[in-house]
C-alpha cells in the first residue's frame, strides 16, 4: 500500500486503489486484467491462478463453457428453430464485439464468475433499445454495485475515467449466492485453502532450492583427513554421479559402509499435504480431481471416472450454463420476445463431438424415436443431404403379427363417413 492509499484510508476514504493502473478496459495493452493483479497474498487472482490446480480448474470450466455454441431460438411453424436473423444471434454465437470472438469473451466472463462471483460487460444498445454489441468485459474489482435514488441497480466503474452505468447498460452474471448485488467470491471464502496450498508450494520450493537430498551416506568409524575426504568425495562422484552411472554397484575399501536413505516422515507429510490441497481446491470449483490430472488412489481409466465425468456435466456445468442462459434472457431479451417464446441456450451436443460412440448412440436413438431425420443427422455431421433423408424412418418391431406384410393404412380424410 502506497502513501496515498494509506492517507486516504486513514481519512476514511475509499482509495480506489485500481484507478491509477486500470481504466476498465482489459485489452488496451494486449493484456488481460485478471492476470495483472499483484501477487500479494492468498486472496488475489494472480496468486491463486499461480496454483496449478486452480489454473486447471478454471481453465477446464471456463474453456468448456466457452466452447459450447450459444444459440438464440424462436418458435417456428414446426417447433423451435434458431433465430439466425436476430441481432443477438451473431453477438452471442460468433462475435460479441470487434476485438473478441465468442470463445474469448465467454472464457473471461466464466473465469471471472468462478474466481470472484461476478462477471460484468458493458452493453451497447441502439436508440430503440436493441443490443448491438457486448463490449469487452470489465474486471470485477473495478465495479461497485449500488442502488440509485429510485431503488434501481446502478454500476460505478472505477478507473481513470470513472463512470456510472444504468442496469440496462451492464450485463451482470452473478455466481453462487443469489444476491442482486453479486455472487460470493471464491477468492474470499477460499482464502485459507488457497493460502495453505501456497504455503506448501513455498515450503517445497525452499526445500529443493536450499536443501540437498542425498540417496545415501558413506560412513566410517575412523576420522578422515582432509585429503582422504576429498579423494573419497571425488571417487564417489566419478563413479556414481549422473544418469549414465546410476545403478552401478558401489565398491568400498576398508571399513567404509553405505547406508541408503529413504523418504523421511516430514517429506512424506509434505507430499500428503500437497495431495490434500489439490482435493480441497477441486471442491471449491466442483471439479473431479481426475479431470485436472490428479488420479491418486484411483485408476485413470474405467467406468468410475466415466461416471464422474458425466457427473461433472450434470452437476457442475448444468448449474453454470443455466445461470448464464437465464441471465441473458432476462437482461438482453425484451419482455415481448420472452413472451413470444424466444430462448437463449447452450447447445450441449458440442460435448459429444469428441466421443464417436456416444454420438452414434445419440443419433441412433433420435432416428428410432422419429424425432430426427437422416438429413438432420447428416447436417450435424457436416455431410451433404440425401434425396430420401427428409422422411422420418422407424423399425417394425412394434407392429402386430396379423398386420405384417399388409399395406400401410391410409390416413383418413374429412370426407370419410
Amino acid at each position: 500500500m502506497n502513501f496515498l492509499e494509506k492517507t486516504m484510508g486513514f481519512l476514511g476514504l475509499d482509495p480506489w486503489y485500481s484507478a491509477s493502473r486500470q481504466d476498465g478496459r482489459n485489452f488496451r495493452t494486449n493484456t488481460v486484467t485478471l492476470a495483472e493483479y499483484q501477487d500479494s497474498g492468498a486472496g488475489t487472482v494472480g496468486s491463486v491462478m499461480g496454483l496449478a490446480t486452480a489454473w486447471a480448474c478454471i481453465r477446464l470450466v471456463s474453456g468448456t463453457i466457452s466452447s459450447l455454441p450459444l444459440v438464440v431460438y424462436k418458435q417456428g411453424p414446426a417447433g423451435r428453430i434458431p433465430a439466425t436473423e436476430h441481432p443477438l444471434y451473431r453477438i452471442l454465437h460468433s462475435r460479441p464485439n470487434s476485438d473478441q470472438t465468442a470463445l474469448n469473451f465467454w472464457q473471461f466472463m466464466s473465469a471471472a464468475v468462478e474466481l470472484q462471483g461476478n462477471a460484468f460487460a458493458e452493453v451497447d444498445r441502439a436508440p430503440d433499445g436493441r443490443v448491438i454489441a457486448l463490449k469487452e468485459p470489465i474486471a470485477p474489482d473495478l465495479v461497485k454495485v449500488e442502488r440509485n435514488s429510485i431503488g434501481a441497480l446502478q454500476y460505478v466503474i472505477r478507473g481513470i475515467n470513472e463512470r456510472t452505468l444504468t442496469q440496462e447498460r451492464v450485463l451482470h452474471i452473478r455466481g453462487f449466492g443469489g444476491s442482486p448485488f453479486g455472487g460470493l467470491s471464491t477468492l474470499a471464502f477460499g482464502r485459507r485453502t488457497f493460502g495453505l496450498a501456497q504455503a506448501i508450494e513455498r515450503s517445497a520450493g525452499a526445500t529443493f532450492r536450499n536443501g540437498i537430498k542425498s540417496s545415501g551416506v558413506v560412513s566410517t568409524e575412523r576420522n578422515l583427513t582432509s585429503e582422504q575426504h576429498a579423494t573419497l568425495k571425488a571417487l564417489v562422484a566419478e563413479r556414481h554421479q549422473g544418469v549414465e552411472q546410476s545403478g552401478l554397484p558401489m565398491v568400498l575399501d576398508g571399513d567404509l559402509k553405505w547406508t541408503a536413505i529413504s523418504i523421511n516422515p516430514d517429506d512424506a507429510q509434505m507430499l500428503e499435504s500437497r495431495a490434500f490441497s489439490v482435493a480441497e481446491i477441486c471442491r471449491f470449483f466442483s471439479v473431479p480431481p481426475h479431470m485436472v490430472g490428479h488420479t491418486e488412489k484411483s485408476t485413470s481409466w474405467g467406468t468410475g471416472l466415466e461416471q464422474q465425468t458425466i457427473g461433472f456435466v450434470q452437476f457442475t456445468l448444468r448449474e453454470r450454463l443455466k445461470n448464464i442462459e437465464s441471465t441473458l434472457e432476462e437482461q438482453l431479451l425484451s419482455p415481448l420476445e420472452r413472451a413470444q417464446g424466444m430462448r437463449i441456450e447452450f447447445n450441449l451436443e458440442g460435448l459429444l463431438r469428441g466421443d464417436s460412440t456416444a454420438r452414434t448412440a445419440f443419433y441412433k436413438e433420435a432416428l428410432a424415436s422419429k424425432w430426427m431425420t437422416v438429413n438432420e443427422v447428416r447436417a450435424k455431421e457436416n455431410l451433404a443431404p440425401v434425396a430420401w433423408g427428409d422422411r422420418p424412418w422407424g423399425q417394425m418391431q412394434d407392429t402386430q403379427l396379423n398386420e405384417l406384410g399388409q399395406p400401410a393404412a391410409q390416413p383418413r380424410t374429412g370426407t370419410d363417413g
